[in-house]
């Protein structure tokens, strides 16, 4: 394969999915890493992909949003073992609050089924499965729905929040930094999960590592006010180092 259509299929797979990794690339094309990386630094000259910690991500980025079916088909073993370690936070009865996401979504799955917990949510997707559940009793936010994400947004899904206290809230990001604290493509999203954040005791953020040094349009958090972060193991120690300088504790699962 010729480097410019390497090159093109690099830029493809960032608009869909909103970020390519460089370790992904290297095995997928069976190319150097340091080959990912000149390919990279052409398409930044270029101006249609911008480098970030591990990969890049297309200059539309900001922005961005790729659809439920498109996040939840990456990165799904470490979003698996990052529910798996969250759930240390789900206490023994009370309530939670639960996030519109892939990550939020594993931990729906395996939420232990013998717990009088209610459990608060704007996933829509994650009601089904939840409501089978005798010991559990699910409220489902309401508001307009999101087809992207299949979250509730809006006036009526923040009234309600407005009402709510839990003792945990698990939250997803598309975006945290040490600079920019938690970030999302959705000001809509953005506004509930700000929400979230303060109708709970403590805030549990869920996100693979991916997802940290990306920077979206909409901020709804600072890391001071996370309690925990929960990734998995191939975010870099250093930027784990700066994610716990600025207030959670950094769980790697």
């Amino acid at each position: 394969m010729y480097a410019e259509e390497r090159q093109q299929q690099i830029v493809e797979r960032a608009r869909s999915l909103g970020r390519v990794d460089v370790s992904w690339l290297a095995a997928n094309f069976a190319v150097t890493t340091e080959t990912v990386r000149r390919d990279l630094t052409v398409l930044e000259r270029q101006g249609v992909l911008r480098r970030v910690h591990g990969g890049a991500i297309p200059v539309e980025r900001l922005g961005f949003e790729p659809g439920l079916a498109d996040r939840d088909a990456v990165m799904t073993a470490e979003k698996e073992r990052i529910a798996k370690a969250a759930l240390a936070e789900v206490p023994d009865e009370g309530a939670i609050l639960l996030d519109a996401g892939t990550t939020t979504a594993r931990l729906a799955e395996i939420l232990p089924s013998d717990r009088e917990l209610t459990v608060v949510t704007n996933a829509v997707s994650v009601v089904p499965q939840l409501a089978l559940r005798p010991q559990l009793t699910v409220l489902l936010l309401g508001g307009r729905v999101r087809g992207r994400t299949l979250a509730a947004v809006e006036d009526w899904t923040l009234r309600a929040l407005a009402d709510t206290f839990v003792d945990v809230a698990f939250v997803g990001t598309n975006g945290i930094s040490a600079e920019r604290g938690l970030t999302t493509p959705d000001i809509g999203e953005a506004a509930v999960k700000r929400a979230m954040i303060r109708a709970a005791r403590r805030t549990v953020v869920l996100a693979d590592h991916t997802k940290v040094g990306n920077d979206c349009l909409a901020r709804f958090g600072e890391l001071s006010e996370v309690d925990k972060f929960v990734t998995d193991t191939g975010l870099d120690d250093g930027l784990a180092g700066e994610l716990r300088a600025a207030g959670p504790e950094v769980v790697l699962a």
